[in-house]
């Protein structure tokens, strides 16, 4: 029976991937027809009449009308929706807000989730995402087992009781198709909790039973719940737990950091007969952008018939007073872009704060680079959160350590002494000297980035980083001080200033 279930949802599969194979090949047609569909579907709005969307016939016209938007400039007219008020961006009511942090710094944005962002972008997403895991492997079973995701929380009114607030991944779980839930653990209202700390540890006890066969989640947390269930079970292997687990789909943070963490789980005792994926995809509360449709090539194929408008904003373009942004004709290969976005759920050429390279323009392929607020320039060194994760991930390889998480910020010149970079890096499993560690870190870092070997060279400019070691569990603890556990949340990789840096070192009693 499990057998022609799964049949029968991989047939369904093959359909969607005739879809995305069309709006692959007609890339450019696709996203002329988003746009044009949403101007359209929304120009009796009150932002529609404003940026006289009854006038916009292709993508200039609408570069020249809407100006491009941070949250900030949309934030009035999101807080009116949340309030009750109707086709103000989004023609008609929005009944759900997502909410998100980011990372740490600055207040809570809340994000509008219309019915047909959840079922074309999110809830399309998600089944793109197993059309294309089928795909690279025919023999795939994941309806013939449950799937585990592992959910956020809904939230009290906050003063908004005519809308719900809630992590969209919480969203997903309340909204989800029946047919999806015969196939979904854990019980919704588990899954849900408010209380991460409960939620995993009853996830953990409770799952130990069940058959399952993928696993979605953010690495931070999917690494906390995965140590409880081998704690739990006492087992000494996820396999010897759910023998048929075959794919792990992870996405919110840069992945390179935390594979080695995880090939200790997905790797060691497994059946050599049977094969074991990682599935990587790009989704935020705005909206479901990419997903990796080769699982031998990392990048990720830009979703671009889900309801979703891209733009793309030059590095140089970033601090202009009038940004300009290019479309999709006009990318080119390896450089930076800042992605802007319009979306069916009322963000109009939205600066999402995410940075985006190609890799592949047929398709169109990309990585997420990094934050255009997540970086270090203190110096005219110009690291990107892409450069330290790949810096990390080298060093662990080279001394055999696993780093759970870690921050870094600049050291100004002070009194005649260099500047330079301080971290603080918790381990997972930490190397044999963190001295040596340090040294790999800083010259692994000058590798991948030019700016800063430059800027080290010979000393001249900037010394050697400077590294402080912190207990496992430090920055989970931080955040629950903050009041920032769970969900969203995330430790602020970079900083261009020492705010946060300056926090935790005063939070775990290390001075520089």
């Amino acid at each position: 029976m499990r057998t022609l279930v799964n049949k029968i949802f991989s047939r369904y599969l093959e359909y969607r991937m005739e879809a995305n194979r069309n709006f692959m090949a007609t890339p450019f047609e696709t996203q002329q027809r988003v746009l044009i569909d949403l101007v359209q579907t929304h120009a009796d709005t009150e932002w529609g009449k404003m940026h006289e969307f009854g006038t916009i016939r292709n993508a200039k016209d609408y570069a020249s009308k809407v100006p491009v938007q941070t949250y900030q400039s949309l934030q009035p007219f999101i807080e009116r929706m949340m309030r009750g008020e109707a086709n103000v961006l989004y023609n008609g009511f929005v009944e759900w807000f997502a909410k998100s942090s980011g990372t740490t710094g600055g207040g809570s944005k809340y994000l509008p989730v219309t019915q047909e962002s959840l079922m074309g972008n999110h809830v399309a997403g998600a089944w793109d995402t197993l059309a294309f895991l089928y795909d690279n492997n025919p023999d795939c079973n994941v309806f013939a087992h449950k799937n585990l995701v592992m959910g956020g929380t809904f939230y009290p009114d906050e003063g908004y009781p005519a809308v719900t607030v809630c992590d969209i991944s919480a969203l997903l779980v309340r909204q989800m198709p029946l047919v999806g839930r015969l196939f979904y653990v854990p019980d919704p209202r588990v899954a849900t909790l408010r209380n991460w700390e409960e939620k995993i540890v009853m996830m953990s006890e409770m799952l130990l039973e069940e058959d399952i066969s993928m696993i979605g989640g953010v690495p931070t947390w999917t690494n906390i719940f995965l140590q409880n269930v081998l704690k739990a079970s006492g087992k000494n292997s996820i396999f010897d737990i759910w023998p048929n687990l075959e794919t792990y789909v992870h996405g919110g943070v840069n992945f390179e950091p935390h594979r080695k963490q995880f090939d200790h789980y997905f790797s060691s005792q497994r059946d050599k007969s049977k094969k074991f994926y990682y599935q990587e995809i790009y989704n935020a509360s705005e909206g479901f952008f990419g997903i990796q449709n080769d699982l031998q090539d990392n990048g990720l194929l830009l979703m671009l018939d889900s309801g979703t408008y891209f733009e793309f904003l030059p590095k140089s373009e970033w601090n202009a007073e009038q940004q300009r942004t290019i479309t999709l004709q006009e990318v080119e290969l390896g450089e930076e872009y800042a992605l802007v976005i319009t979306t069916n759920s009322g963000l109009w050429r939205y600066t999402l704060g995410d940075t985006v390279q190609f890799t592949s323009l047929n398709p169109f392929k990309i990585r997420v680079a990094g934050r255009t607020s997540l970086y270090v320039n203190a110096f005219g060194e110009d690291v990107i959160i892409s450069n330290t994760d790949q810096a990390i991930a080298q060093t662990c390889l080279e001394m055999d350590a696993q780093v759970s998480d870690y921050t870094m910020a600049p050291v100004y010149f002070n009194k005649g002494d260099k500047g330079g970079h301080e971290w603080i890096v918790e381990f997972e499993k930490p190397p044999v000297c963190f001295e040596i560690f340090a040294e790999r870190l800083d010259k692994n870092l000058q590798k991948v980035n030019t700016n800063y070997e430059q800027k080290r060279y010979n000393s001249m400019a900037l010394d050697r980083l400077r590294l402080h070691t912190v207990p496992p569990g430090t920055f989970s603890e931080w955040l629950r001080m903050k009041g920032k556990y769970g969900g969203q949340h995330k430790v602020p990789r970079l900083s261009n200033n020492r705010n946060f840096l300056e926090e935790i070192l005063e939070f775990t009693g290390i001075y520089a």
